[in-house]
C-alpha cells in the first residue's frame, strides 16, 4: 500500500446541514458522539496501510485543522508520509480563487500528489461515515488495469438523485454515468470514493472539468477510458442533509446497529480530551442512549447521543436528540427531536422541539428542515421557560436578548445581532394566535412528549 497516496476531499461547504457546518467544514462536525465525521475516512486509511494522506480544506477550516493537527491519534505523525492539511492558495500568474469542484482542488495540488512515487491515487471523501478496508479495492484496480475505478453500493431510488448513478458490464466497466439525475435509471450509485492511475489523472484532469462526477468521468468514458466499478457491500452513509445526520447518529443506539463502534478490529480513532468517566446520578433514567465520558446525568436520557461533558440536570428530559460537546440542559427542560451544537445552554423548564406539529417547513430552510428535527447552534442561551417548536432553526451565539418572546414557533428562526440572517418572520406569540400543542407534565415524574412520527 505504500504504492498509494490517499486525497481526502474536505472543503465542501456542506450547506445542507445548516447551522451545524456554518462555523466549521462537514468533515469537522461531531458524530457518534466523541467522534468526528472525517475520522471515518482516516480509521479507514490507517486500517488499509495507508499512510501518505494529503487532506483538502476549503471553507471554515479551522475546526478540522485543529482536530487533525499532525495526526497524532491516526499514527500519521511521521516524517515520511503521514497526513499533510492543504489550502488553496494562489499561483503565480493565477486569479486567486477557490477550488471550483472536486476535480479542480486535486488539480491545483498535483504537484504535492506528483512528488509522491506511487502509482496509485486514491481519491476519497471527507464526509461521508463509511468502513472501508481499501487493499481489495486498489487489488481490483490493479486487476483490471485500470484508468479509474469507482466504489459503488446499491442505494433507494429516492436517495439515487443526490449521487452519480451508473450501470456496469458482466466485466464490472461502467458503460453508462448519470450525474445527479432527476429520474434515476438505476439504484447503483457512486460513493465519491475513486482510486485513480497518476497516468490517467494526470491526463484527465484539466482547467475546464472541475468536478470528477460532472466533467472528469464522463470525459473518460466518451473516450473510451478504462473505467470499471467495484461494488462494495459494507456500511456507507452520506450524511449530508440534517435527516441524514440525526437517522445515522440515532441509528448508533439500536441492540445491533449496523455500523459497530465496539470492533476491536476496525477501531475508530479520534482525538480525545482527558475527561472524567460518565456519571450517571441516583435520580437519572438512561435508555438506549450514546453516553461520553464526561457527562453528567441526573435527568431522562432516551434514545440520544450525548458528546463528551454534557450535563442533564434533574427533571431535564433528552429524547431522540443528538446533544454536543459541554452543552448543558437545566432542571425541567425537555429537549425532543432536536440537535444542540456544542456548548449550548438549555434553561429551566425550556422546551426545545414542542408540539406535534412535524409538517411545518422551516421558512428560511424550507428544503433542510422539513422532518421535525430543530436544530440550535453553537454557543447559544435559551432562556428559561422557552417553548421551541418543529423544524426551528436557531443559531449560533444567541442570547436570551435575541428572543422576542417566549414561544419560538414551528418553522420559525432566531439569529443573533451579528448574524447575516437574522429572521424577519413573526417568531413570538401574539394575543388571540393559535398556542403550540406543549409538552404535558406529570405530577409525579419527568415531563412527557407528545408522540412523533416514526423514523
Amino acid at each position: 500500500m505504500k504504492r498509494t497516496i490517499a486525497v481526502i476531499l474536505a472543503g465542501g461547504e456542506g450547506e445542507r446541514l445548516s447551522i451545524l457546518s456554518s462555523v466549521r467544514a462537514k468533515p469537522a462536525v461531531p458524530f457518534g458522539g466523541k467522534y468526528r465525521i472525517i475520522d471515518f475516512t482516516l480509521s479507514n486509511c490507517v486500517h488499509s496501510d495507508i499512510t501518505n494522506v494529503v487532506v483538502l480544506t476549503q471553507y471554515n477550516p479551522h475546526s478540522l485543522n485543529d482536530h487533525i493537527g499532525l495526526g497524532r491519534p491516526w499514527d500519521l505523525d511521521r516524517s515520511h508520509g503521514g497526513v499533510r492539511l492543504l489550502q488553496p492558495y494562489i499561483a503565480r500568474g493565477r486569479v486567486a480563487e477557490w477550488y471550483r469542484g472536486t476535480a479542480d482542488a486535486v488539480l491545483q495540488n498535483l504537484n504535492v500528489i506528483e512528488q509522491h512515487a506511487g502509482d496509485a491515487v486514491l481519491v476519497l471523501a471527507g464526509d461521508h461515515i463509511y468502513k472501508m478496508d481499501y487493499q481489495p479495492f486498489l487489488a481490483a484496480h490493479r486487476r483490471h488495469r485500470a484508468d479509474v475505478t469507482i466504489a459503488v453500493r446499491r442505494v433507494p431510488l429516492a436517495e439515487a438523485s443526490r449521487m452519480g448513478v451508473l450501470a456496469v458490464d458482466d466485466g464490472g466497466r461502467i458503460v453508462e454515468w448519470q450525474e445527479k439525475p432527476k429520474q434515476p435509471k438505476s439504484d447503483l450509485a457512486s460513493m465519491g470514493v475513486y482510486v485513480f492511475s497518476k497516468r490517467a489523472l494526470r491526463r484527465w484532469l484539466g482547467e475546464d472539468r472541475h468536478d470528477f462526477g460532472r466533467h472528469v468521468i464522463p470525459a473518460m468514458l466518451d473516450a473510451g477510458a478504462r473505467v470499471f466499478g467495484y461494488q462494495f457491500e459494507g456500511y456507507w452513509q452520506d450524511v449530508g442533509t440534517i435527516q441524514s445526520y440525526w437517522e445515522a447518529n440515532m441509528a448508533l443506539v439500536a441492540d445491533q446497529p449496523e455500523l459497530d463502534l465496539y470492533d476491536k478490529e476496525w477501531l475508530v480513532h479520534t482525538r480525545s480530551e482527558e475527561r472524567a468517566p460518565a456519571k450517571i446520578g441516583p435520580t437519572a433514567q438512561v435508555h438506549r442512549s450514546l453516553v461520553s465520558h464526561g457527562c453528567v446525568v441526573n435527568g431522562t436520557v432516551v434514545n440520544s447521543v450525548l458528546s463528551p461533558g454534557v450535563r442533564v440536570d434533574v427533571g431535564a428530559v433528552v429524547r431522540d436528540s443528538i446533544v454536543m460537546f459541554d452543552s448543558v440542559v437545566r432542571s425541567g427542560a425537555v429537549v425532543d427531536r432536536s440537535i444542540l451544537d456544542k456548548e449550548v445552554v438549555v434553561g429551566q423548564g425550556a422546551i426545545v422541539g414542542d408540539g406535534d406539529d412535524f409538517d411545518t417547513p422551516n421558512l428560511q430552510e424550507p428544503g433542510r428542515l422539513n422532518t421535525g428535527i430543530t436544530v440550535v447552534g453553537k454557543r447559544t442561551s435559551i432562556p428559561r421557560g422557552t417553548r421551541i417548536g418543529r423544524n426551528a432553526r436557531i443559531g449560533g451565539d444567541v442570547r436570551a436578548a435575541d428572543f422576542p418572546g417566549r414561544i419560538v414557533r414551528s418553522g420559525s428562526s432566531v439569529d443573533g445581532p451579528r448574524s447575516d440572517s437574522k429572521s424577519h418572520e413573526p417568531l413570538a406569540a401574539v394575543a388571540g394566535g393559535p398556542p403550540l400543542k406543549s409538552v404535558r407534565t406529570s405530577a409525579n415524574g419527568p415531563p412527557t412528549v407528545p408522540a412523533r412520527p416514526p423514523r
